[in-house]
């Protein structure tokens, strides 16, 4: 069965697609991450050279992260070229955390063993506990609410998001 087919990868595109980041279906060269590219404002995926899905909800996390004005510029020679940022890398991964949790996919979908600098299983303990590493990061980009702020405002906390896109 080819990736385009397999139901975890169907139900992340579906996602991104409904909260705004296109996904195109393209063709793709040597990559950082086989068979994925970043472009403005989409996911560019070649199938055949996927090798790990999870990674995809990762680069949406890029994506979602960055400023509306920036991730226009993405995969051009417009971006900044300190874009993502090392602020950026963990907004990142705590997003994709927030994304496997409202997608109710397992966590080693994205934080696979070959990924991650072999720090994968890190995270999945850090998360599955309920340490998130960066997360007034994320607070402070507007996407979700620690439990402190979330229990103020009557709404849940972190893993939940309160939107996916940063404005």
């Amino acid at each position: 069965m080819s990736l385009k087919e397999n139901i975890e990868v169907k139900k992340v595109v579906r996602f991104l697609e409904e909260i705004k980041i296109n996904v195109i279906e393209k063709e793709l060269g040597n990559t950082f991450l086989p068979g994925l590219e970043l472009g403005p404002n989409c996911i560019y995926i070649d199938y055949e050279k996927l090798l790990y899905p999870g990674d995809i909800l990762h680069e949406a996390g890029h994506l979602a992260v960055t400023t509306s004005a920036e991730r226009k510029l993405v995969g051009t020679t417009e971006i900044p070229s300190e874009w993502p940022t090392q602020g950026d890398e963990i907004a990142a991964i705590l997003w994709s955390y927030g994304a496997l949790h409202y997608l109710e996919l397992p966590l080693e979908f994205v934080f696979h063993p070959n990924g991650y600098r072999d720090q994968s299983q890190w995270f999945i303990s850090n998360f599955s506990s309920g340490t998130y590493m960066g997360l007034p990061l994320l607070e402070w980009m507007g996407l979700c609410l620690g439990k402190e702020k979330a229990e103020k405002e009557q709404k849940s906390p972190f893993p939940a998001m309160q939107k996916w896109l940063r404005d």
